[in-house]
């Protein structure tokens, strides 16, 4: 079958829905290529690299919808394109099911079939078709930014001749795909970054990335605020007031606010009121990334910048991926070729659009003469709701003590137990050996306990930089051992040649080790 993409005609749209590399992929499908003229251009594909990988370029939009089986896009299609759908042809696109209802009702009526790729589940088999987590990670990557284009000052801070500079305060509001890769690109700008989310399950990554995790002094909070398939679900009214409240603690504070929140087939939420905005410093920026959908901010304004009477830059830009057509293009063109794989099994250029397959009926919104959506929820999940955790009762002073006493008890009893069984150890042994070897023997057994007590004691993320120390106590090892090596004692030599073979092999490989970790720090 002929996969075909036009040139996008919303206006500002760079990025295009295949690219040569995608391309060759198709054909390996079974699939024959063809776009139309200048297409990837704005994202950095010219018609010549199309060529060169085998892919047919016509002259216009019309001849490549009558010449595609499948028509592979990135925005809604226009009313233009939609009067160009024809009987079993399938369209491929983002399409909003809830806002063009119509354009699906005019879909299903000419038997064509409609796959929106913003509704492809979310589920684990289903994460390299998941077109919106792509363009939602470059959203956020480019939101920051953004702001710092906007922004006065350093992201992190310094300390120069002429005077320190901060670091930057950045408050990252919703924690999903765009706010985890702001709040990783802020962090690794040098950023202070605080994060927010409903859903205690994020908790952990936002910390991950060095940035703190935002918390109410809410009962509510944190105990479920995920809807299926992990999106954030609409809050109670007091949780909201709770949210807002400490907002407005933070409002002051904050360098830069990027607002991500969005929940299903729903308004975002207005989480970023106007007083908010007021209490800012000057010079403060927000990067709004719902302002689709209304935006997150009181003051948004979609597609434009304002700055307020206080100094404050709001940007509502709805474009974010398009403002990194080539990455966007890139990302976009493989979800498309991993979905065209589902539907292609056999790799033999035919299409078996499977209903029972959960990726395939979700994403599909017109199929048969008849509208398709809403699909049936998924049958497994990919982001499973943290279990719910009992908040952990606050022990009193006496309590701490007695759990304090407890435990040195058993840490003592332990240590008395494994002295008794040493020292009825080293009785046997010297019953039957010689004097000359117990004085060797015991200051053996005792150099053992003492390593082992205090190499155990050492927490795991510091054995790495122990590696110096014990290299130094190796080498006194080695020293004691080949003194020990002229001893009349057959024993006693044994356990010197012993003692240098595995020091030298501590010492050589704490070398090696510590050789390779500092040629990963080193830049190339």
């Amino acid at each position: 079958m002929k996969i075909g993409t036009p040139k996008e005609i919303f206006e500002g749209e760079n990025r295009v829905a295949m690219t040569p590399e995608s391309a060759q992929q198709l054909q390996k499908l079974g699939h024959d290529c063809v776009i139309e003229t200048g297409a990837g251009m704005a994202a950095g594909f010219d018609d010549a690299a199309y060529k060169d990988a085998g892919v047919e370029v016509v002259k216009t939009a019309a001849a490549l919808w009558k010449a595609a089986d499948v028509v592979a896009k990135v925005r809604t299609p226009s009313d233009a394109e939609m009067k160009r759908l024809r009987e079993g042809q399938t369209l491929i696109s983002f399409f909003s099911p809830v806002a063009d209802e119509a354009k699906m009702k005019q879909a299903a009526e000419k038997g064509a079939t409609v796959i929106a790729m913003e509704m492809i589940p979310r589920i684990s088999r289903a994460q390299k078709m998941d077109a919106l987590s792509s363009m939602a990670n470059i959203a956020g990557y480019r939101a920051v930014i953004e702001a710092g284009n906007n922004f006065g000052r350093f992201f992190t801070g310094q300390i120069t001749a002429a005077g320190k500079v901060p670091p930057a305060k950045v408050l990252v509001v919703g924690a999903g795909v765009a706010g985890l890769a702001a709040i990783g690109t802020s962090t690794s700008l040098g950023a202070i970054t605080y994060a927010f989310d409903v859903r205690p399950e994020v908790a952990e990554q936002v910390e991950s990335m060095g940035a703190e995790f935002v918390y109410l002094d809410f009962e509510e909070e944190q105990q479920d605020g995920s809807a299926s398939g992990g999106y954030a679900s609409v809050s109670s009214p007091e949780f909201r007031e709770a949210q807002l409240a400490k907002f407005r603690e933070l409002a002051p504070d904050m360098d830069i606010v990027i607002t991500t929140a969005l929940i299903p087939n729903r308004e975002a939420p207005e989480l970023w009121t106007e007083d908010m905005v007021k209490s800012m410093k000057p010079g403060s920026v927000i990067v709004d990334l719902a302002a689709e959908k209304g935006g997150n901010c009181k003051l948004t304004v979609a597609d434009e910048k304002i700055v307020t009477d206080n100094g404050v830059t709001i940007i509502g830009y709805t474009d974010f991926p398009s403002r990194m057509a080539t990455q966007s293009s890139t990302l976009f063109a493989t979800n498309i070729r991993h979905l065209m794989t589902d539907l292609t099994p056999d790799k033999d250029g035919v299409i078996n659009h499977n209903m029972d397959d959960d990726v395939i009926r979700g994403a599909t919104i017109a199929h048969g003469k008849e509208v398709t959506f809403p699909p049936p929820k998924p049958k497994v999940s990919a982001i499973a709701a943290a279990p719910k955790k009992e908040k952990a009762k606050e022990l009193t002073a006496e309590e701490k003590a007695a759990q304090e006493l407890a435990a040195f008890k058993t840490q003592t009893r332990n240590q008395v137990t494994l002295l008794a069984i040493g020292g009825a150890l080293l009785l046997g042994v010297g019953l039957v050996a010689p004097a000359s070897f117990m004085q060797h023997f015991i200051v053996f057994v005792l150099a053992v306990f003492v390593g082992f007590q205090v190499i155990w004691g050492v927490a795991h993320s510091l054995h790495t930089p122990l590696m110096a120390v014990t290299n130094a106590i190796s080498s006194i090892i080695i020293l004691g051992a080949l003194m020990q090596l002229g001893s009349s004692s057959f024993i006693v030599v044994l356990l010197a040649a012993l003692s240098v073979f595995m020091a030298g092999i501590n010492i050589f490989g704490g070398f090696m080790v510590t050789r390779r970790m500092l040629a990963m720090f080193q830049k190339s």
